[in-house]
């Protein structure tokens, strides 16, 4: 069960509020830092990483005595204090070589999921090693998952590295409307098929600027072309979300959704169009108002039996 916090004064109270579900969430920013042993591979990753998350993300340049899997309470002391829900760590042992471990923090004192990934030094390129043009700070971009291991139905590293990756390269997701001037690069993610059972598939990170050209048509023809970093991953150690814990970090707030109102509907140029229904009515003894129009007149009557008999006596002498 998580614990539930209530607060003593006001200003503990606005912040819970802050910290709450809402309809429209807040970016997430991301917290980059290192540990007391971090390889120039790892150091420049974490800096690649950094200058792509930009404007959401705050960078640590001095060492910590972290141990995430051991003791995260370092993790998510930081997370509190600089109000970043991600955080990703950079380390490097002799049993773990040039290793980013990526954590997602979750109400109060909690760590939700984790993930390790190991830097592949041989196939490591940054991004200044790529001379091509760069991106304006700020774009979301599209994102492409391909490979089976991501669509695992149940939950694992890859599943947690995709929804990680996922929160953070969206950035603010609060605009209704996205300009296709802004679709400027994409993010892929690809993990090779799995060979064997205990094999885990290896995660290859590109990034890549689209760049429009004339096709003589009324679409324009789309090249990629590569901007950096390129990253590959072997995918580590890794902590599942608590059952409690992750239905509550879905939850979605009440509000949200509009309430779908019976008999109302809108028509095609936009206005509001209700329907009623009526029972059955019974009009006989429905009462009138008596008015001296609706009443025969004598006179009008005489006329009528009047032309009535001429007809018939024009019929006879025929």
């Amino acid at each position: 069960m998580l614990r539930e916090i209530k607060p003593k004064n006001a200003r503990s109270k606005r912040a819970l509020e802050k910290k709450a579900p809402k309809i429209v969430e807040n970016p997430k920013s991301t917290l980059f830092l290192r540990g007391t042993s971090c390889s120039q591979i790892a150091q420049d990753a974490l800096a690649d990483l950094h200058s792509l998350r930009q404007p959401f993300a705050k960078k640590f340049t001095k060492k910590n005595d972290i141990h995430p899997f051991e003791d995260p309470k370092s993790l998510i002391f930081f997370s509190e204090k600089n109000d970043t829900s991600l955080l990703v760590f950079g380390s490097t042992s002799k049993k773990r070589p040039h290793t980013l471990t990526l954590a997602r923090t979750f109400a109060v004192n909690q760590i939700l999921d984790m993930v390790e990934l190991h830097i592949i030094p041989e196939t490591f390129r940054t991004l200044s090693q790529f001379k091509s043009r760069k991106f304006a700070v700020g774009l979301r971009p599209m994102m492409l998952f391909s490979g089976t291991a991501w669509d695992s139905p149940v939950a694992n590293e890859y599943t947690i590295l995709k929804s990680f990756l996922i929160d953070m390269f969206k950035g603010d997701a609060g605009a209704d409307k996205i300009d296709v001037e802004g679709l400027q690069y994409i993010v892929s993610a690809a993990a090779d098929e799995p060979a064997g059972d205990d094999a885990k598939p290896t995660v290859h990170l590109r990034l890549y600027l689209l760049d429009t050209k004339r096709s003589g048509q009324r679409l324009p023809r789309i090249e990629l072309e590569e901007m950096g970093p390129r990253i590959d991953f072997r995918v580590g150690r890794s902590q599942q979300p608590e059952e409690a814990a992750w239905k509550e970090a879905m939850k979605k707030p009440k509000g949200g959704e509009e309430k779908t109102k019976k008999n109302i509907s809108t028509d095609i140029i936009g206005d509001k169009v209700g329907r009623i229904h009526v029972g059955k009515q019974d009009l006989s003894g429905l009462q009138t108002r008596k008015m001296k129009g609706l009443k025969r007149n004598r006179d009008l009557d005489g006329d009528i039996e009047m032309v009535d008999n001429d007809d018939t006596q024009k019929r006879q002498k025929n």
